[in-house]
């Protein structure tokens, strides 16, 4: 079925009466034939970018995916919104497989969901050629890149694409890619003539919190203690070994817990992820190297057991907590120990510039995870976006550090990165700040500097502090493309020539966070126990007809109606993500159980 105007099928269908931005206007130049690259961090409602569009132009969209599990969540969710929509990938029977292609060619789908290696055969092509195609969205596009944290050798051939269906507009779409990741899938894809759109990275649900690691399992179980009782999350570790131990040992203590990564069975991972997915499993446990691609919107909280190598897996890991809106966390175990098991797997790399690369993200994490200033500003600074106060919601803004004034210490920093040309690296500066007589400094003559020696007061890790936090508050910046080279910014003029002064954080043991309060993503508090009836009331409908119990009603939905107790049907329809459809199909189970609560 089509539909006329975008703003009633976001309704309608979805259920939402406003679009966020920039939805709508990518939406609009999508119906219209054109091209689009969004960037939009997890959560931010990117589907609804391509999902719409397919519902408004002739003929099916065609969806691009690497995973199987995040195809058959999406299709569900779509198909309980009353939107025809299949998958065609490996996961098929033969049956099933003819099933699906002979609704596409009689031309009675919407969406089409497809992993890149079947889509890009020819006997797949030949057969698009013969139906309309209404566009081709490229989910997770930054693994077209080779620059990109995620890269997939399958995904190169989807330049392809623009050649051979030059008349059908594209649109490409990640949460994470920097400048350089940017710059390839545009040249990759054909995108040239795309609108480029950069949502804002911030999730401010999302509450950062860092731990040095000293006991991790014990802290674990502290920081699960803590939970409200059957919150979902998902535990990340750097090795199959450490998983299966960590699930072993939550399992052994009760906690309903496994273990998922590439080494565990076909089977035995599809029915971890259907038992995580109808609330039936608290905490799954698997590596950073592997991702989950679980499109799961009530995930809680995420733990890093261990560091992750870089900002941009971080941050699309910490990414599936929260993505209803509601409060979540992302806790991370951070200890020096990690670095080094990282930097092996780096110096084992071939290619020296994917070594340069890796070891700049790896240090930007180190930076991250060091942080004495806003973790926000630090992680939405190293996407190029600039928070211009502090957010509220982090470890650091909670339990703020000790502050001293830094004016003259930093002013000593700024000008040794002026002093030496702006062409080195932190670890130089700093060996130049501490009157180093190594023998770089001495050829260079880096010695006769007037900043040369000036920082022999301070250890070279107090340096380091210091200069990470200069980059986080927008003072240096790195240059990646050349070797991290600190480079100046406009806003160093200033303080370098006394107009201002700045108070910094000294570095401290870090304490857990303040627990989550149970309120609505619109800050609205619930009644508890009517939401546990209506959790209960979902899951048995889930139950029968044998989804997830989010593609019923998503937890904030629930919440939503626990706060404002809808008794009829158009109070019900009130609802952020009510629609037409699951008010007939929903309304009246749902219903019931309020006006009987009430």
């Amino acid at each position: 079925m089509k539909y006329d105007n975008p703003a009633d099928t976001l309704l309608q269908v979805f259920g939402y009466k406003h679009f966020r931005s920039p939805q709508e206007e990518i939406i609009t130049r999508v119906i219209q034939g054109r091209d689009a690259f969004v960037i939009m961090p997890t959560g931010g409602g990117k589907s609804l970018c391509f999902q719409i569009p397919a519902l408004h132009r002739p003929g099916v969209g065609i969806v691009v995916s690497p995973l199987i599990s995040l195809m058959k969540d999406q299709v569900d969710a779509l198909q309980a919104n009353g939107v025809e929509a299949a998958f065609y990938n490996s996961s098929l029977g033969e049956a099933e497989a003819r099933s699906v292609l002979a609704r596409l060619h009689n031309k009675q789908l919407d969406l089409l969901y497809a992993a890149p290696e079947r889509l890009m055969s020819e006997g797949f092509l030949e057969r698009l050629k013969e139906i309309p195609v209404a566009l081709f969205a490229i989910d997770e596009a930054h693994c077209v890149s080779q620059w990109g944290h995620d890269f997939r050798p399958e995904y190169v051939q989807l330049g392809r694409l623009r050649r051979l269906f030059p008349q059908v507009p594209m649109i490409a779409l990640t949460a994470t890619a920097d400048k350089q990741t940017r710059e390839d899938v545009v040249h990759r894809l054909g995108l040239d003539e795309a609108g480029i759109f950069v949502s804002g990275f911030d999730r401010p649900n999302i509450r950062y919190t860092v731990l040095e690691k000293r006991k991790p399992f014990d802290q674990l179980i502290e920081y699960l203690a803590g939970r409200p009782q059957g919150d979902a999350g998902i535990v990340y570790a750097l090795s199959r070994r450490r998983v299966e131990e960590i699930a072993g040992k939550l399992a052994a203590r009760g906690i309903s817990a496994a273990a998922y990564h590439a080494g565990v069975g076909d089977k035995e991972r599809s029915r971890v992820q259907e038992a995580f997915l109808r609330d039936e499993l608290q905490v799954v446990v698997a590596t950073v190297a592997f991702g989950m691609g679980i499109d799961k919107p009530n995930v809680r909280y995420v733990v890093h057991y261990d560091l992750p190598k870089n900002l941009e897996s971080y941050y699309q890991e910490t990414g599936r907590a929260g993505r209803d809106g509601l409060p979540s966390e992302a806790l991370l175990l951070f200890g020096y120990g990690d670095i080094a098991i990282i930097r092996s797997f780096i110096d084992g790399m071939e290619n020296p510039d994917q070594q340069r690369i890796e070891s700049h993200k790896l240090q930007a994490m180190v930076s991250f995870a060091e942080a004495q200033t806003c973790r926000r500003r630090v992680l939405l600074g190293y996407f190029g976006e600039l928070l211009e106060k502090e957010c509220g919601n982090c470890d650091i803004c909670l339990n703020p550090p000790e502050r001293f004034d830094a004016t003259e210490d930093a002013r000593k920093a700024l000008s040794c990165v002026y002093r030496v040309g702006q062409r080195f690296g932190m670890g130089y500066v700093i060996e130049v700040l501490r009157g180093s007589r190594n023998q770089r400094v001495l050829s260079l003559g880096h010695d006769k500097l007037s900043t040369y020696g000036i920082g022999k007061n301070l250890a070279a890790d107090e340096w380091s502090a210091i200069f990470n936090q200069l980059i986080h508050l927008g003072y240096l910046e790195k240059d990646i493309a050349n070797y991290s080279v600190l480079k100046l910014t406009a806003r160093a003029r200033p303080l370098l020539k006394g107009e201002e002064s700045l108070f910094l954080a000294r570095p401290r043991t870090k304490t857990a966070a303040k627990k989550v309060r149970r309120v609505t993503a619109s800050g609205l508090k619930y009644d508890e126990g009517l939401y546990e009836a209506l959790r209960e009331v979902r899951r048995q409908l889930a139950k029968a007809a044998g989804v997830p119990p989010f593609v019923i009603f998503g937890d904030a939905s629930l919440a939503e109606m626990a706060a404002f107790k809808p008794t009829d049907r158009s109070a019900f329809l009130e609802v952020s993500g009510v629609g037409a459809y699951k008010l007939e199909k929903y309304g009246e189970e749902f219903l019931a159980v309020i006006r009987k609560y009430v």
